[in-house]
C-alpha cells in the first residue's frame, strides 16, 4: 500500500483530515515519483540482460541446479528457472513504483516458500538467483537508484529465507 493510500486509510479510519506529517510524507512520495519511474523503466527495458546475467551468476555459483537431477537441468527447466527470475524482477519494479513492499508481498510472496518446498525447488538457489538480479540491476543504476531498488530485492530475499 503506498504512502498515499496508507495515509488516507488511516485518516479516514479516525474520521480526520490528513495531518501535516502525513502531507509531508505524501509530498516526499510524489516528489520521488520521477526517480522511482526511472528506476522501474531501466529495470524493465533491461530485463532480458538482467535475467541472463542473474541466471549465469546463479548457475555458476550453484552448478548443482543445472547438473543431471538438478531443478534446472535441461533446456526446458532452465527456461522455467529464468522465467521465475523474470517474475521476481517484475515484482521488484512494482515495489519501486509504489514505494512499498505490499505489491511484492501480496502478488508474489504469499505462499512462495511452501510452493517451492512442495515442488522440491531448493530455495537457496532461488535466493541466489534474486541476488544475481540485484547485482545485475545495480550495475545499470546510479548508486542512489541501486540502493532504492536494492531494498526491494532484499525484501524478496528476506521473505524467502
Amino acid at each position: 500500500m503506498s504512502v498515499v493510500t496508507k495515509s488516507i486509510v488511516n485518516a479516514d479510519a479516525e474520521a480526520r483530515y490528513l495531518s501535516p506529517g502525513e502531507l509531508d510524507r505524501i509530498k516526499g512520495f510524489v516528489s520521488s515519483g520521477e526517480r522511482r519511474i526511472r528506476i522501474a523503466q531501466t529495470l524493465t527495458e533491461s530485463r532480458e540482460r538482467i535475467v541472463k546475467q542473474a541466471g549465469d551468476q546463479m548457475f555458476q555459483k550453484r552448478p548443482d541446479l543445472v547438473s543431471p537431477g538438478g531443478n534446472a537441468y535441461g533446456e526446458q527447466m532452465t527456461a522455467t528457472c529464468l522465467r521465475d527470475l523474470d517474475y521476481y524482477l517484475r515484482l521488484v519494479t512494482y515495489g519501486v513504483v509504489s514505494g512499498d513492499v505490499t505489491p511484492i508481498e501480496e502478488i508474489g510472496l504469499v505462499g512462495v516458500k511452501e510452493m517451492y518446498n512442495s515442488l522440491g525447488t531448493p530455495i537457496p538457489g532461488v535466493v541466489e538467483g534474486v541476488r544475481g538480479l540485484k547485482n545485475a540491476a545495480a550495475s545499470l543504476l546510479s548508486g542512489e537508484d541501486a540502493s532504492e531498488a536494492g531494498y526491494y530485492f532484499d525484501y524478496v530475499i528476506g521473505a524467502m529465507q
